[in-house]
């Protein structure tokens, strides 16, 4: 099954991919790895999710946010693959920042959104490293970001 029909099957529609806000591209390849920025909770050009876990928003609130962050991560990755999700070769890592309260411990958790939606889009390929940290802030006040490692053909 093409990565489109899966997408179409989970009921997923690609935003148009945001340009970048500050001095930074998008990704980068190098090495048949395409290294992707950090993504944020936009939606129609617009922050979703904001504030605080642990504070202004609960688990599955976050997850939510995570898996927004994930769905960017995959309009940029489809414009860095030329249009063509079938290039993936597998998803290498993905890193989570929650914007949490010093007390939240369930990163892990939040960032289940984000990783869970690579494997339902891409199956095994999907399966990857991963990071999930807690920080201060985050951009905008969102409550979540996320970036990428991908190996394509």
């Amino acid at each position: 099954m093409s990565i489109e029909a899966r997408l179409a099957e989970l009921g997923l529609t690609l935003p148009e991919a945001a340009a970048p806000v500050g001095a930074y591209v998008p990704w980068v390849i190098e090495n048949g790895l395409v290294v992707m920025s950090g993504q944020i909770t936009m939606r129609d050009g617009a922050p979703q999710y904001l504030g605080k876990l642990g504070q202004d928003i609960d688990i599955e609130t976050g997850q939510a946010a995570a898996r927004l962050c994930a769905i960017n991560l995959l309009s940029q990755l489809k414009v860095a693959c030329g249009g063509d999700l079938n290039r993936v070769r597998q998803v290498v890592r993905l890193g989570g920042f929650v914007n949490c309260i010093p007390e939240f411990i369930a990163h892990a958790q939040v960032i289940n959104g984000a990783s869970e939606l690579m494997v339902d889009v891409f199956g095994d390929k999907g399966r990857h490293a991963r990071a999930a940290v807690g920080c201060a802030s985050l951009p905008l006040g969102v409550s979540v970001e996320v970036e990428g490692l991908f190996a394509i053909d």
